[in-house]
């Protein structure tokens, strides 16, 4: 029914009882495993499949999303699915089975209900205390992926136990990518050694030189913040187009993920705009290096103007915003592994870093740079108690 790769007859055919799927960029994993839930549900009548993400926006832009891709691309699963509640998350099928996608605030809301398999998603950031209360109530598989920037207790708690199998995926595994894709990962390997290890041989790293060190995880803009400006880096085909609100408050910044997707026209920018809510009254800054992309835009009927770059922009855009507490929402996946991955580049003969950034894993934080560029450049800061305050 489905065109699979050889993760799936990996995951499939594994014994354990914990299958944990450690993967780097682009190799399938989240995509595969939804694909064996699926079969699994359809194999097993009245099985119950949990897939838990570390917040409902979070999943929408993941296994949730991915769970739709496969249904829209696989006419046959209409055969075998009765409905599917798409307000409680939850697939229905014929046989009885059911796969519901979910998330638990706490420890406490992961006691509720047992299930057949459970699937976490990006398990990285689920903590430990809800995969134990639910891998305990599950009595046929426990599923993990994740992108490995860093140990976490995965590898501390999970790995290498009794019934526990790992199973590492890199893009070589992915057989729907293009060559021109396999090869851009690979060239990660020209900016830096950890980095490839981590996104193109899915290898556990521990990535030292970050730009960005000064940001934290919130879980909402606060009510009351100054609205900055919306920063917006275009892609398409291997590159997402990116687009990050930036807010202010107290002399801290606050950054919301808007738009990150790859394939967009700049008529489909304008699209998803709309379907986003984006108010046409909120003032986009863009890559003033597409000059034509900016104009189309505009005549869409969007207030767009071009980021100020000049000499050393990139320097002094990020010298900016590091005067800045960065604030990050939950919901901010791709935005939160790119601060997590930016770095500065090393010197391959002395090993030491430059006072240049590598040109990866910036589809969101260029965007930031945009805003910073136009809108915070010329605002003096001092510090108060710890904190960077505009005079």
């Amino acid at each position: 029914m489905f065109a699979c790769g050889p993760l799936f007859q990996v995951n499939n055919s594994a014994e354990e009882k914990v299958l944990v799927n450690q993967g780097g960029t682009s190799s399938g994993k989240t995509y595969t495993i939804m694909q064996l839930l699926y079969d699994w549900a359809i194999r097993y009548p009245r099985f119950v499949i949990t897939v838990i993400g570390e917040s409902i926006p979070n999943l929408k832009k993941g296994a949730y999303r991915d769970a739709e891709t496969i249904y829209a691309l696989t006419p046959e699963l209409e055969h075998y699915i009765k409905s599917w509640n798409r307000t409680e998350r939850i697939i229905y099928f014929r046989n009885g089975s059911i796969i519901e996608f979910t998330s638990f605030e706490t420890e406490q809301g992961a006691k509720n209900g047992k299930r057949d398999v459970a699937f976490f998603n990006e398990a990285n950031g689920i903590i430990y205390q809800i995969y134990w209360q639910v891998a305990r109530r599950t009595r046929h598989k426990v599923i993990l992926d994740y992108n490995p920037t860093a140990e976490f207790w995965a590898h501390e708690k999970v790995i290498g136990k009794p019934n526990t199998r790992l199973i590492i995926s890199d893009h070589r595994h992915n057989l729907w990518l293009t060559p021109e894709q396999h090869q851009e990962i690979e060239d990660i390997r020209l900016e830096d050694e950890e980095l490839w290890k981590v996104y193109a041989r899915g290898l556990t790293g521990k990535i030292e030189g970050l730009v960005y060190r000064k940001w934290r995880v919130v879980e909402e803009i606060p009510e009351g913040a100054k609205y900055i400006g919306t920063g917006l880096d275009f892609g398409f085909t291997n590159d997402p187009t990116g687009a990050v609100d930036v807010y202010e408050q107290d002399g801290e910044l606050w950054w919301d993920e808007l738009l990150y997707e790859p394939g967009l026209t700049n008529q489909d920018i304008g699209k998803r705009l709309d379907e986003l809510g984006f108010s046409r009254r909120k003032e986009l800054i863009a890559d003033s290096s597409e000059p034509k992309s900016i104009e189309e835009i505009r005549r869409l009927g969007f207030r767009i103007e071009a980021a100020k770059k000049g000499p050393d922009s990139v320097n002094n855009g990020i010298d900016v915003l590091k005067r800045y507490w960065v604030n990050v929402t939950r919901r901010s996946t791709n935005l939160r592994k790119e601060l997590s991955s930016y770095k500065w580049k090393v010197d391959r003969a002395t090993g030491l870093a430059t006072n240049e950034p590598i040109d990866k894993f910036n589809h969101l934080l260029d965007p930031a740079r945009y805003v910073a560029l136009n809108k915070l450049a010329l605002v003096p800061t001092k510090k108060v108690k710890g904190r960077i305050l505009k005079r």
